[in-house]
């Protein structure tokens, strides 16, 4: 086993390991030594692989969401990278409500940003290559940003209030929302460029 396979199965277990301890107690009551118990690691293994417990979930959160870039090809398959978002959320939910609990709804937004602009930063590149354009680059930092806020705080009010809409009205409307406003953005936005400054 290489170094690097070595390094990521060590944190895939203390991954396992603070996903367990989030089902029995609220994050701010998770020690780094409980980690390193259960994985059998000193913590000198923990602090050379992540900072703090908020660092090690930081990274279990950008690893699984990392899983819907490379299991999708964005542009065609919106409905089911929703769909995927959203079976995470339902099998996840006792952990992000510890993860809300902890961080709040800014927190979680902060949390979830980095994850959801590489999915957005992808969706608006494709439109550009499909219909053979180029935004100008503030234009499209700003429509990325605000991608990314519509999308974490559509999903996050869904998280904590399932009734306001069924998962398949969650599906349908974002994968809808997403597919036509992105396309228009774009092909509309290109027109910011030509005009005088």
């Amino acid at each position: 086993m290489t170094h690097d396979e070595m390094s990521l199965h060590t944190r895939q277990a203390m991954t396992g390991s603070l996903k367990k301890f989030m089902e029995i107690k609220p994050l701010s009551q998770i020690t780094v030594s409980e980690i390193c118990a259960d994985c059998n690691l000193n913590r000198k293994t923990f602090y050379y692989h992540f900072e703090d417990i908020y660092d090690l979930l930081r990274w279990m959160l950008e690893q699984e969401a990392l899983t819907v870039v490379k299991q999708f090809h964005m542009p065609n398959d919106y409905d089911e990278v929703i769909s995927f978002v959203i079976d995470y959320v339902d099998a996840n939910s006792h952990i992000l409500n510890c993860v809300y609990d902890a961080v709040g709804r800014e927190g979680m937004k902060r949390f979830f940003f980095a994850d959801f602009k590489t999915c957005i930063d992808l969706l608006i590149e494709e439109a550009e290559q499909e219909g053979s354009l180029t935004l100008e680059p503030n234009y499209k930092q700003f429509l990325c940003d605000f991608y990314i806020n519509a999308l974490t705080g559509i999903l996050l009010d869904w998280f904590l209030d399932r009734s306001i809409r069924t998962r398949e009205e969650m599906t349908a409307y974002l994968a809808l929302s997403l597919r036509v406003s992105i396309n228009s953005a774009v092909a509309k936005g290109t027109a910011l460029s030509q005009t005088p400054g």
